[in-house]
C-alpha cells in the first residue's frame, strides 16, 4: 500500500524573540525534484519474540521511501507508542510517516502489552522492552526476518549486524528508547519526548531532598493508567493470550500490579517499601543510564504533572556527567495539556510539523548530525526554554542555578534579608479529607472541568512577597529549606510504617494585584519529612514562568492535596521564624529581582 505527505509544508511565522535554526539540507537517496519524493510504502509486518519467558508476537508497519533500496541505503528511525496506545495511534503513525517522507526508513511498532502486539505489560523494562526493540534493530540490520520471511536490504550499515538507526517517541515511547540503548549499542541517536527518569517519584513522589523515604500516592495518574493496562480485552477484544497474566494481575508483569497494591494500600512497612522502590528503579532510567552511550536529545513538558521538568534535568545531568552527548528542551506542552499555536513553534506530532517548529527542526537536526553524520550540523545550544511571554524559545548553556533568596517571616512575609524576618509562630491542621486542589490530574484526558487550585483556611499556611518592582522571570526548580514543629508527628517518628510519618505539600503562587492565584501548571511538590526533628529541604517541580510586575510570590506548605494520599491522622504543623533561624525559598531567577 503506497501512502504520501504533501512535500512540503508552508512555513509558519513564528512570534518574535523565537530562535530558529538554520534550514536543513538533508541528505536523501531521492533528488528534491524528483516526483517520487516524499513519498513511500507501508508494509504490516509481524515479529515472534522471547520477552519474560513468554513467546509473543510484535505488530509492525515497514515505512520504506521511494527510491530506498540495496543500492541507495538510507538510516532508519525506530518509533513507538505511549502507554495505552499503539502502532496506528496518532502520534506513532504520524512521527513514521512524517520521517518516511524525509527519506528515513521507518518502523513502527506497538509496545509489549498494547494494540496487536502480544505479552504482558512491563513499564519499559531494559531486559524485556528493551531487548524485545532490539530484535527489531536486528531486522532493520537485514540479520532477521519477519514471520513472513520479509528481510530488507536497505538500511544504511555502520558495519555487520549493524544499523543506522534513531529512536523517537513520547512518554512511555520515550523511556523505552533508554531502555533499548542500555541494552544495544547499535542505536545510534535517541530523542525521549516526556518521560520519566525515576518512577519512585513519578508515582510517588517526596520532593524532601537526599531520602528514601516514600512520599505521597500520586492515586490519580496511576490509577488511570492501571486502569487503562487492565482493560485491554475492552479495548483490543481477542487479543494474543500471551497479555494475560493471573486472575489478580490480568495484563502487567506481576510486581508492577504488587506494587499499585501496596500505593493504593495507604501503608509503607520498610520490607514492602524497598522490594517496591527496587522494581521501579528496575524499571526506570536512573538505573540503566550509565549504560547508554547514544546520543540523546531530551524534550520535557512544562505542563506536566506525571513527569515533571525535574525528571528530564535529572537523566540530563546523569547523561552529562558520564559524557554521553545529551541536550535538553523544556517545551510547553506535556501529559496536563499545554500544546499552544503551532505559530509559536511548538511541536505537534500528529501535524508532523517538523521544518515549522523550533522542537522539529531540533530533531531533524539531531538526526541529520547523528544519522546522516554530518559533522557540521549545528545541534543548538544545550538547553532551551519555551517563554509563553514571548512565544518562543529562551537558550542557554545550562539549566540556570538558584539565584536568589526570600526569608519566611514570622508575620507571614516573604522578605529579602535575615534581619526583616519578624519572630513568631503560626500553625495549621489537616483534617481526614483533602482540603487543597491543584489539579484532577485525568480531566484534561477525560475532557472534565477542573476547579481552580485552593487552599482551605486553617489547613495550609502562606507567606507573600513585597509587589514586585519590575517583571522576574524564573527558569527551573526552586528550593525551600524548612524546620517545622508537630508533637504528634514526632510521637510516631520511629515507626516500622513510613505512612505515619507527616506528609505536607509545598508550592508557589503567582499573586495579582487584583487577588488573583496562579499555581504555575497546577504543580506542588509532595513531602513525607523524612525526620520532623531537623531541618529538611525541599525541591520543587521546575517551572518557566515571568512574574509580573506588581505581582507578588506567594509560598504555600499545604496539609493535602486531592490529587494525592496525604496524612494518616490528624498532625498539626507549626513554623517558628526568628532573625536567626527561619526557612528560605530560593529561586531560579534568570531576570529581574525579587527585592
Amino acid at each position: 500500500m503506497s501512502r504520501a505527505l504533501p512535500r512540503s509544508r508552508k512555513s509558519l511565522a513564528l512570534a518574535a524573540g523565537t530562535a530558529l535554526l538554520a534550514p536543513l539540507a538533508l541528505a536523501s537517496p531521492v533528488a528534491a525534484d524528483d516526483p517520487t519524493a516524499g513519498q513511500y510504502t507501508v508494509t504490516a509486518l509481524k515479529f515472534t519474540v522471547v520477552a519474560g519467558g513468554r513467546t509473543c508476537v510484535i505488530d509492525a508497519d515497514l515505512y520504506r521511501p521511494a527510491g530506498v533500496d540495496a543500492a541507495r541505503p538510507a538510516p532508519a528511525v525506530l518509533t513507538t507508542n505511549g502507554f495505552g496506545g499503539s502502532k496506528a495511534d496518532g502520534s506513532t503513525d504520524a512521527t513514521a510517516k512524517a520521517f518516511a517522507a524525509r527519506g528515513y526508513v521507518a518502523l513502527a511498532y506497538s509496545g509489549l502489552g498494547f494494540g496487536k502486539s502480544g505479552c504482558l505489560i512491563s513499564l519499559d523494562d531494559p531486559q524485556l522492552d528493551g531487548r524485545a526493540a532490539s530484535r527489531l534493530i536486528d531486522f532493520l540490520a537485514g540479520t532477521r526476518a519477519a514471520d513472513d520471511g520479509t528481510v530488507i536490504d536497505h538500511v544504511l550499515r555502520d558495519g555487520a549486524g549493524d544499523p543506522r538507526v534513531g529512536m523517537i517517541g513520547g512518554s512511555y515511547g520515550g523511556a523505552v528508547q533508554l531502555a533499548t540503548a542500555a541494552v544495544d549499542h547499535r542505536v545510534d541517536a535517541l530523542v525521549p519526548l516526556i518521560t520519566w527518569n525515576d518512577l519512585n517519584h513519578s508515582l510517588d513522589p517526596n520532593n524532601a531532598t537526599g531520602t528514601t523515604v516514600p512520599g505521597a500516592f500520586k492515586w490519580q495518574w496511576t490509577n488511570g493508567f492501571f486502569l487503562i493496562g487492565e482493560g485491554q480485552p475492552l479495548i483490543n477484544p481477542g487479543i494474543d493470550p500471551s497479555r494475560f497474566g493471573s486472575p489478580t494481575c490480568l495484563h502487567f508483569v506481576a510486581q508492577a500490579c504488587a506494587t499499585q497494591r501496596l500505593l493504593n494500600s495507604g501503608r509503607y512497612p520498610a520490607d514492602r517499601v524497598d522490594e517496591m522502590q527496587r522494581f521501579a528503579r528496575s524499571v526506570s532510567p536512573v538505573s540503566y543510564l550509565p549504560q547508554v552511550e547514544a546520543p540523546t536529545l531530551l524534550v520535557q513538558g512544562q505542563a506536566d504533572s506525571l513527569f515533571t521538568l525535574n525528571e528530564a534535568q535529572a537523566s540530563y545531568e546523569t547523561l552529562k556527567a558520564q559524557g554521553t552527548e545529551t541536550k535538553m528542551i523544556w517545551q510547553s506542552w506535556g501529559h496536563s495539556g499545554g500544546m499552544t499555536d503551532p505559530a509559536s513553534g511548538e511541536l505537534n506530532l500528529g501535524e508532523g510539523n517538523l521544518e515549522t517548529s523550533y522542537v522539529g527542526k531540533r530533531i531533524l537536526a539531531w538526526f541529520d548530525r547523528y544519522l546522516h553524520k554530518n559533522p557540521n550540523t549545528d545541534t543548538g545550544p544545550a538547553f532551551a526554554y519555551y517563554r509563553d511571554w514571548r512565544s518562543g524559545y529562551g537558550e542557554a548553556r545550562a539549566v540556570p542555578p538558584l539565584s536568589q533568596k526570600l526569608y519566611l517571616s514570622g508575620d507571614g512575609k516573604l522578605v529579602d534579608t535575615t534581619s526583616q524576618v519578624a519572630r513568631g509562630s503560626r500553625t495549621y491542621a489537616n483534617r481526614l479529607v483533602p482540603t487543597s486542589h491543584s489539579e484532577s490530574s485525568l480531566a484534561g484526558v477525560l475532557g472534565l472541568p477542573d476547579p481552580e487550585p485552593y487552599d482551605i483556611k486553617g489547613t495550609h499556611l502562606s507567606w507573600r512577597s513585597e509587589p514586585l518592582a519590575g517583571p522576574v522571570e524564573v527558569v527551573g526548580a526552586p528550593k525551600a529549606r524548612l524546620k517545622v514543629v508537630s508533637p504528634e508527628a514526632e510521637r510516631v517518628q520511629d515507626s516500622d510504617d513510613a505512612a505515619d510519618k507527616l506528609v505536607l505539600f509545598a508550592k508557589v503562587y503567582d499573586l495579582a494585584p487584583d487577588g488573583t492565584r496562579t499555581l504555575v501548571n497546577r504543580l506542588v511538590a509532595p513531602v513525607r519529612v523524612p525526620d520532623v526533628t531537623r531541618p529538611f529541604t525541599i525541591e520543587l517541580p521546575g517551572i518557566v514562568h515571568r512574574y509580573e510586575t506588581g505581582h507578588r510570590l506567594e509560598f504555600v506548605i499545604a496539609a493535602s492535596d486531592t490529587a494525592y494520599f496525604g496524612n494518616r491522622g490528624i498532625k498539626p504543623v507549626t513554623v517558628v521564624s526568628a532573625p536567626g533561624d527561619t526557612g528560605v525559598l530560593e529561586m531560579p531567577v534568570v531576570q529581574g529581582g525579587l527585592s
